[in-house]
């Protein structure tokens, strides 16, 4: 017998429950400011998660209503349509967060359903934000699928949604980085050390598919080379948007400092690399840090007459650089 079949058999029976379960039968599910009224038999049902809540009474459940946290109001009312129906939705807009809650309240079927949309539905842009997902989520065959579009299609990795895969969610993204390509069996056999020189100098080559390579072997992404200047140093310089955040999303330190006193972020500023700026803001990069000289990012910025980067590394109501103007003034 199918889980499905199951589950349909013992939705009927729960169903025919109802005809005598009184005012206790009915429960409030509360998502913000969506409220739906269901039947605790049918939710339990069709979701082991609420048939052990109202098994063990708790008290949320006892007192007739239920705090539905991380579901959305409109996802939540899908939810509930398909413990009724056990018909899945064909809502391409929200089979990302239904399937996250079909994840949680142990609804295979439905998540099954969601898994296969999300499938059908990969492009360049949603490709990251559908491969962290699957992982987080233990879909398989969405992660091999979206592991294979994002080969097919490497852009991805340039995206507005990678970035912010790699900001929110740095180990899955990892992981979904060493799927992409199993480390071919020198860099494995390289020693530790040897793997992080080796890391350093491709990022100074900028040479993304050893970088990769070496990442998901092991290497240590902090150590630096003779001046101090790590990997992500020599991404800033070159302005290699791939290689910082893949190096971020490895654990790269955004505020290392070489020799002098110098950040990656002084070296994106200094020369004019907006975009791995952007990528090194998000992962948290210091914006008032100092080198050793004590020059700041403004002053680095007019040394190479690269103003407009300093307007997008601050915000002007409360910039550190508006705050040296002042006092200069």
């Amino acid at each position: 017998m199918s889980a499905v079949t199951e589950v349909q058999n013992t939705t009927t029976e729960a169903l025919a429950a109802l005809l005598d379960g009184g005012e206790g039968s009915l429960v409030t599910l509360v998502a913000g400011e969506t409220r739906v009224a269901a039947h605790r038999a049918v939710l339990a049902a069709a979701s082991p998660v609420f048939a052990a809540m109202f098994a063990h009474d708790m008290l949320e459940a006892s007192s007739g209503q239920v705090s539905i946290d991380d579901v959305e109001g409109p996802v939540l009312k899908l939810l509930v349509a398909y413990a009724y129906t056990l018909q899945a939705p064909q809502l391409p807009d929200t089979a990302p967060q239904l399937l996250s809650a079909a994840d949680k309240y142990g609804l295979s079927a439905l998540k099954a359903a969601c898994e296969r949309q999300l499938i059908s539905q990969l492009a360049v842009e949603t490709a990251a934000a559908t491969a962290v997902r699957a992982v987080r989520h233990s879909c398989p065959d969405a992660t091999r699928a979206a592991v294979a579009f994002i080969k097919d299609h490497l852009q991805v990795m340039a995206t507005r949604g990678w970035a912010d895969a790699l900001l929110e969610y740095p180990q899955e993204v990892i992981e979904v980085s060493s799927m992409l390509g199993e480390p071919p069996a020198e860099a494995r056999s390289l020693s530790a050390e040897e793997r992080g020189r080796r890391l350093v100098e491709a990022a100074e080559e900028g040479a993304v598919g050893e970088l990769r390579e070496l990442i998901a072997a092991g290497a240590d992404v902090v150590p630096g080379d003779e001046g101090g200047w790590t990997a992500l140093h020599w991404a800033a310089y070159r302005g290699d948007v791939e290689a910082a955040r893949l190096l971020v999303a490895a654990g790269a330190a955004v505020d290392a400092r070489d020799g002098v006193g110098w950040t990656p972020l002084h070296l994106a500023a200094i020369n004019g690399r907006r975009e791995v700026a952007d990528v090194l803001l998000d992962a948290g990069a210091d914006r008032g840090a100092t080198t050793g000289d004590g020059e700041t990012l403004l002053d680095l910025d007019r040394q190479c007459n690269e103003m407009r980067l300093v307007m997008m590394l601050f915000d002007e109501a409360d910039s550190p650089a508006n705050s040296v103007q002042n006092n200069r003034n």
